[in-house]
């Protein structure tokens, strides 16, 4: 034992004196306990039993090799750690995204799915730009499907707004279609299906299938011959109610994939589609016809979000079942922020509750939420493209989106002063009339002009900091000594006073401030838990110049952040 303990303290002190040299060469000839300590315990984690006796051995390595030059550093790393100083191997970065497998220039088709049973959020972007970025690498075609095989939770509202909100991110189609174009085709596969037995009508409880499909055990109606079946689609079009009849493909109950244990291809919905109307009872699944119209729209690649993965061996054995093409199916992590949820199941209860306005409130994550708040739909396409093609999960901090908006929103946004919490402000001996100020610190935006006279409003975070007795400099205007402080602030114009050492602070003439509303968006949920405190509501004033921008421009309020004119009287904060 004691012998083994001798060995481990010997181990120790090498990794020790490696880790301290490697660190101490590669920052200048010097390091620090913490930082060798931290890389211990996170290597060697089985050390942490003994952090004591580490941190003493730790500090005299640390000591000794802090002593020696960079030189005598490196000699001793030659002699006994020579892979530290071995080149590593650069990982080259690729911009855009990864190239495509039994891909020809000209002959690639992809496509972009949704269900009109929402309104698109980020998510949707991220599938339809992928989709749509491949199809130009490629120079081949993009196809907008619209996925509506479930006449109960579809609407015409989601229909057109995820093609406005495809028309507002600048994404462009080749064709434009609705699954539901093709009802009598996937009527002709599924009877294909029944008649070669490759398919079957079930008509067990929901239960018992569930139950079923977890033991893996077949029911009785798997048992059932052609003539049955052909019979039992009859009386699903005419005589059988929902639930008590669907369609099962004959896949593989004791396939270790669920999804394989003879899953359903058609069940029955009755309610008035919102394009069909009532047209068809018997509707296919989202894998049966996806599968289909992948396969007859031409689709060489199609990409799916990776909780789909499961499903790639049911679409082949569909395909295959059919004798049909089958395309090459790829996917990706699915995209949402923290705090910002994307289900509709979350945010539709939310609207119900009015603890959100609508669809387009700026905390949520849908597209018409993004733009209200003053998200570029270039800022989107560069994050989205950013991340890749990962399927690691992608749970994204906003300000990770604010970084790339920040990038389009600057060189065009004019800049505003705007006060919160204003105060009034009164100056003696002021003998400027109006004063020009350039609408941009860089880019040539033009100027404005503002009338002034004594009365002003400064914001009251700036108003406490203020002492009688001392200057501060209304920005673009000049320096003011206070004379009072109180509710009311009172100063005298000083016409050479001192510009360098001095507060600056903004300000809007009392006579022509405008007085609007500061919407301020945060984090929708924390630890998810509803934050309460997620929409916070501002009273500022701000120049009359805000009155002849256009609803929806983006501002730049100085010292405060970039906002999007919501109308005359509000403004969204979109970020810093």
């Amino acid at each position: 034992m004691k012998k083994g303990s001798i060995n481990m303290d010997e181990e120790i002190k090498k990794e020790i004196r490696k880790l301290t040299l490697q660190n101490a060469f590669e920052h200048g000839g010097e390091t620090r306990d913490k930082i060798i300590l931290g890389k211990i315990l996170g290597t060697k984690p089985e050390f942490r039993t003994k952090v004591k006796e580490i941190s003493i051995e730790i500090s005299e390595i640390v000591s000794n090799v802090n002593k020696l030059s960079i030189d005598d550093q490196k000699k001793e790393i030659e002699e006994n750690f020579p892979e530290i100083l071995a080149p590593k191997e650069k990982i080259k970065e690729k911009e855009g995204l990864p190239e495509l497998k039994n891909a020809q220039q000209g002959n690639v088709i992809t496509r972009f799915p949704p269900e009109p049973n929402g309104y698109p959020h980020i998510g949707h972007a991220k599938a339809a730009i992928i989709n749509s970025e491949y199809a130009k690498m490629y120079g081949g075609k993009f196809i907008l499907r619209m996925d509506d095989t479930n006449p109960e939770a579809e609407r015409m509202e989601y229909h057109a707004a995820i093609k406005v909100g495809l028309e507002w991110l600048g994404i462009e189609f080749d064709i434009v279609k609705s699954t539901s174009d093709d009802m009598k085709i996937f009527y002709e596969k599924g009877m294909e299906l029944i008649n070669s037995g490759k398919a079957y009508i079930c008509k067990c409880k929901r239960d018992d299938i569930s139950k079923n499909r977890r033991e893996r055990k077949a029911c009785k109606c798997s048992q059932e011959d052609v003539d049955k079946n052909i019979s039992n689609w009859g009386k699903m079009e005419t005589k059988f109610k929902p639930g008590e009849a669907i369609v099962r493909f004959r896949g593989d109950m004791q396939a270790d994939n669920a999804v394989m244990r003879d899953p359903v291809l058609f069940r029955i919905i009755e309610g008035k589609h919102y394009t069909v109307g009532e047209k068809y009872r018997i509707w296919p699944s989202y894998d049966f016809a996806v599968a289909i119209e992948d396969s007859i729209d031409g689709i060489t690649h199609a990409f799916r979000s990776k909780e789909f993965e499961l499903r790639e061996e049911l679409t082949e054995a569909i395909l295959d079942s059919l004798n049909m093409r089958k395309p090459q199916q790829g996917f990706f992590s699915r995209l949402e922020f923290k705090g910002m949820p994307i289900s509709k199941r979350i945010i539709k209860p939310l609207i119900e509750e009015r603890k959100v306005s609508w669809y387009d409130d700026p905390r949520l994550p849908t597209l018409e939420a993004l733009k209200k708040r003053g998200i570029k739909p270039e800022a989107i396409r560069k994050f989205i493209m950013s991340l890749g093609l990962t399927k690691a999960n992608t749970l994204a901090p906003f300000d990770s989106l604010e970084a790339f908006n920040r990038k389009f929103v600057d060189e065009s946004s004019i800049r505003l002063y705007m006060v919160i919490n204003p105060k009034k402000l009164s100056v003696k001996n002021l003998t400027i009339t109006s004063v020009e100020v350039s609408n941009h610190p860089v880019n040539d935006l033009g100027k404005r002009k503002i009338d002034v006279d004594e009365n002003f409003y400064i914001s009251g975070e700036d108003a406490e900091n203020l002492k009688e007795g001392e200057q501060v400099r209304l920005l673009g205007l000049g320096n003011i000594l206070i004379t009072k402080q109180g509710e009311e602030l009172e100063g005298e114009y000083v016409k050479d006073g001192d510009i360098t050492n001095i507060p600056k602070i903004q300000w809007v003439a009392q006579k022509t401030g405008h007085k609007i509303k500061v919407i301020i968006p945060k984090v929708l949920f924390i630890d998810e838990k509803f934050n309460e405190d997620s929409l916070e509501e501002l009273d500022a004033y701000c120049e009359p110049h805000y009155l002849q921008l256009k609803e929806g421009e983006e501002i730049q309020f100085i010292r405060f952040g970039y906002c999007r004119k919501d109308s005359q009287n509000q403004t969204i904060f979109t970020h810093k």
